[in-house]
């Protein structure tokens, strides 16, 4: 079958015979031509999608874009990365809070040091296991679950630490010990022969004499009732400790504290005279208990 293709010119038809190769060719050549530009074509609309129009300007804008892009999410994870920081930050503070509750509790309660030293890694170990790294939400997890257990650790050793603070200060308060310096017992608690009279008379407290202006010291800390004179007492200091107790220096010379003051345990609060019914310079000290007076002998001797 033979194929041409005709056309009219000014000087007459023009034939050409479309079963000759070097025509089948050509037009092969032409198609292949055609299909690679409209590839060339496709990338180009492609690349304008992408980067514009392909101009310089265009690079630098997508350029400026990605750049953006990249800051943003910098931005985002130096967010989490801060809040992960103030969270660890609070975390310390309740290990430091917890450090210097536990070496309070350690000397309140007279226990090794080093069982609550959080400054010092506790000793640990096992065999080696196969594990998961931790990832940020696992990270976040855990920080929770610390900071939830140091709250409550937090707690029970404040607990603890008020527990101890109360039994310090109810041994602090506790009437223990002499109400001298230097010097020696003169007269007992009972029953003995008045120095004035020589009738039997209940003497109520233990005489320790000494020389004028021997100090007269606290046995214990609380707060001071009366300072002034007593009929019989001469200068006399009362000290309220609490739960019941009260202490009772009699015969000073001069008084070093007055009413309403607070004092503890050892503290000066007279010097020793002969005020009062008194044969000599010594203190009269006495224990009163619930308002009855005891033998100071078993407070003296602790």
């Amino acid at each position: 079958m033979s194929l041409s293709l005709l056309w009219r010119r000014a000087s007459g038809v023009s034939r050409i015979d479309l079963a000759n190769p070097l025509v089948v060719g050509a037009a092969g050549v032409a198609a292949l031509l055609l299909l690679g530009g409209a590839f060339m074509a496709g990338v180009s609309l492609g690349q304008r999608a992408q980067f514009g129009d392909g101009s310089p300007a265009a690079l630098a804008r997508a350029a400026l874009e990605q750049q953006q892009q990249l800051s943003e999410l910098r931005d985002r994870l130096q967010e989490r990365v801060d809040v992960l920081a103030a969270r660890i930050g609070q975390v310390n503070a309740h290990v430091v809070r917890l450090d210097a509750l536990g070496k309070r509790v350690a000397e309140l309660a007279d226990l090794d040091s080093r069982e609550f030293d959080f400054g010092i890694a506790p000793s640990s170990g096992g065999p080696e296991s196969e594990g998961i790294a931790a990832q940020a939400p696992d990270i976040s997890r855990l920080i929770d679950d610390v900071e939830s257990r140091l709250a409550r650790r937090d707690s029970q050793m404040s607990a603890l630490e008020a527990v101890l603070l109360q039994r310090e200060l109810r041994a602090q308060l506790q009437p223990e010990g002499r109400p001298v310096q230097r010097g020696f017992q003169s007269s007992g608690f009972g029953w003995r022969q008045d120095p004035f009279t020589g009738v039997s008379t209940l003497h109520r407290g233990i005489d320790f004499a000494g020389n004028f202006g021997d100090p007269v010291i606290a046995v214990g800390g609380g707060v001071v009732t009366f300072a002034g004179v007593k009929e019989g007492y001469g200068w006399v200091v009362d000290i309220t400790h609490g739960d019941g107790y009260v202490t009772r220096y009699g015969h000073n010379r001069k008084l070093l504290v007055k009413t309403g003051d607070t004092v503890t345990r050892g503290q000066r609060i007279a010097e020793m005279g002969s005020t009062g019914r008194s044969t000599g310079p010594h203190v009269h000290f006495e224990v009163l208990r619930n308002g009855l007076a005891v033998n100071p002998l078993s407070y003296i001797d602790g």
